[in-house]
């Protein structure tokens, strides 16, 4: 299998020097892609036997593999830097140490490389997975993302609207890979490659236990309130037990076609995750500006669905107007609430105006 698949790789370049590549750069992106044939895992997702992307890539410069291309294409779009102001679990915070969903991410990708170098998997493709799994997520996290529920006549998951955005707001495309990764990193789903498997993993490994830290902070738990079974099997200190939940999956799924969790292991996550809704997820304290939030987002749907009726068909708007909230932060969410339902005093107005006259008359 080696030998044919080194012809075809012998083969491809050919074609690119016949075509007046330069042969300096493309041999760059040859031994990357010969590397992963000659190291990785046979249970990995090799770049040469990717399924492709919707349209031919366009790149000059051959020197990244396909699933490096996918991870930066998703590092520099917009919608990944969005993410810095969007909510993980606690509403627009003002504090600096609160995780947001950027910084939910990255570490989902950092748990996420550790265990596929580990298991000898594509990083690459672990990574580029990770970055794009939350790039759907609304403004006020999971509070946003049920209020669009309920507004929806289909209803509304992050993880399709994160496929839609890069497959089509942003229309980045990407290898088909990638996307099933970013589709299927929810539970409930079927990854098709090992490294989505290990996105599904360091997702619910990531935020479990900085939630955990968070919610400390925040005073609404403490490390002593963990169930006391879980701190036993886990410990109470946040490296410890991040610590023993990666070694687990890692452990378990050492040399093996699927990346899981030991049986042992799976209960105490589900049962610690079981513990932080009941006394994080759904807690008053936490949820006290919930109530806010969903108005918001209910107003700015109503506001936009009415905006939108002279221009589109009734049956286009839901999407239309779905993908704009969808891809509001939590602070420009505010903000356009405020602008469209909040009433300026006059003497603010005035003032604004003055000022925007004396800078017209510069001109």
């Amino acid at each position: 299998m080696l030998k044919n698949t080194t012809l075809r790789v012998g083969n491809y370049w050919s074609l690119l020097y016949n075509s007046g590549m330069n042969t300096e750069l493309k041999t760059i992106k040859d031994k990357l892609e010969q590397r992963e044939l000659e190291i990785l895992s046979p249970y990995a997702t090799k770049c040469l036997n990717s399924k492709g992307r919707k349209r031919k890539r366009e790149e000059q410069f051959e020197i990244r593999t396909e699933f490096q291309r996918d991870r930066d294409k998703i590092l520099h779009s917009k919608s990944f830097r969005r993410l810095k102001h969007k909510t993980q679990v606690f509403l627009s915070p003002f504090n600096d140490h609160f995780r947001t969903r950027l910084t939910h991410t990255l570490e989902v990708a950092q748990i996420g490389r550790t265990m596929a170098r580990a298991l000898n998997l594509n990083e690459d493709l672990v990574e580029a997975i990770a970055l794009g799994h939350d790039l759907g997520h609304t403004a006020f996290g999971h509070c946003g993302e049920g209020t669009l529920d309920e507004l929806l006549p289909n209803g509304f998951h992050h993880n399709l609207q994160s496929v839609r955005v890069v497959e089509v707001l942003e229309d980045m495309n990407l290898c088909k890979e990638t996307i099933d990764g970013i589709l299927t990193h929810t539970w409930g789903y079927k990854p098709k490659t090992p490294e989505a498997q290990v996105v599904q993993y360091a997702d619910k490994i990531a935020y479990i236990n900085h939630d955990i830290e968070d919610s400390v902070r925040a005073g609404i738990i403490s490390e002593a309130d963990l169930p006391s079974d879980c701190v036993k099997y886990f410990s109470s200190n946040q490296s410890a037990r991040l610590g023993k939940m990666i070694t687990d999956v890692i452990t378990t799924s050492m040399d093996k076609p699927k990346v899981t969790m030991s049986e042992e292991g799976w209960f105490y996550v589900t049962k610690l995750r079981t513990w932080m809704f009941d006394n994080v997820y759904l807690d008053p304290i936490a949820k006290a500006e919930e109530k806010k939030a969903k108005n918001i987002i209910r107003s700015l749907f109503e506001y936009y669905t009415n905006m939108l009726q002279p221009y589109y068909d009734a049956e286009e708007i839901p999407q239309i107007v779905t993908d704009h909230i969808s891809g509001m932060t939590d602070q420009y969410a505010i903000r356009r609430y405020k602008d469209l339902f909040i009433p300026m005093p006059l003497a603010d107005k005035t003032s604004d105006d003055a000022l925007l006259k004396k800078a017209r008359e510069r001109e």
